[in-house]
């Protein structure tokens, strides 16, 4: 357990990730994940007693360690009493349908962004996230604890090309924008209600302009109040949410005229 929290190359090998904590663990039952055991802390146990009856209702091995085991073993400073092995299965690009609102995030180094975006992505109906580059895991325990279990929620792909993912998207007729800080059309003048796969670049760079040149067109938040950037999870954030309220008005839109 401690070397599948501690090596991505082993978590990838083995299909297996770490998941810490009550909400993690719960979420990942209900969406039907398939665990290899649960493990809780025998002198916390009556604390994360539903968590247990609930994996043992859907047929989870649960293991009690002694106490201070799950310390030796967790990522965070403050343990969580109980985690759980997961078993996933990596995701292709050719597994997603091209189609509503996709995410990118290229090099993408911060687990607490990349897992904020992912539940950001998760909250506001976008239909998949990918990551390329040198991104970050998505199965890292960091990135996985920022998602707070939406990971189970939405398709996540790792493929380190963007050009390949760019020509996947354009190729079923859909629009790729990329997310920059000046120069771009602003975000509530661009239709994004449609088929559109948004680009957010590295937490301290952004995007090339290489990268961003791949794109249909440059996509900017105005910001009057003179800031110099936003955090990239909080820019996701801004644009999912303008996407997703095009989606709602064209479906309103749609039935009005049907």
């Amino acid at each position: 357990m401690r070397r599948l929290v501690q090596k991505r190359t082993l978590r990838w090998s083995e299909g297996v990730c770490i998941i810490e904590g009550p909400d993690l663990v719960r979420s990942a039952i209900e969406t039907g994940q398939e665990f290899e055991a649960l493990y809780v802390d025998s002198e916390s146990a009556a604390a994360v007693s539903d968590i247990v009856n609930l994996a043992t209702q859907h047929g989870i091995r649960v293991f009690h360690l002694a106490p201070g085991v799950l310390e030796k073993v967790a990522d965070s400073q403050s343990p969580q009493p109980v985690m759980g092995a997961v078993r996933f299965t990596p995701r292709a690009v050719s597994d997603l349908q091209a189609r509503g609102t996709v995410v990118v995030i290229h090099h993408g180094r911060d687990p607490g962004n990349v897992g904020t975006i992912i539940r950001t992505a998760s909250a506001f109906g976008a239909t998949g996230v990918i990551l390329t580059g040198q991104c970050v895991d998505p199965y890292n325990p960091k990135t996985l604890r920022a998602t707070a279990g939406m990971i189970f929620h939405i398709p996540v792909v790792v493929n380190d090309s963007l050009p390949d993912v760019l020509e996947w998207f354009q190729a079923g007729g859909g629009a790729t924008y990329a997310t920059v800080v000046r120069d771009g059309t602003p975000v509530s003048r661009l239709p994004l209600g449609g088929d559109a796969l948004l680009v957010m670049g590295n937490e301290s760079e952004g995007l090339s302009d290489d990268d961003a040149a791949l794109c249909h067109e440059r996509l900017t938040i105005p910001m009057p109040g003179g800031t110099e950037s936003l955090n990239v999870s909080v820019a996701a954030g801004l644009v999912l949410y303008e996407a997703m309220n095009q989606r709602a008005a064209q479906n309103v839109a749609g039935h009005a005229v049907g």
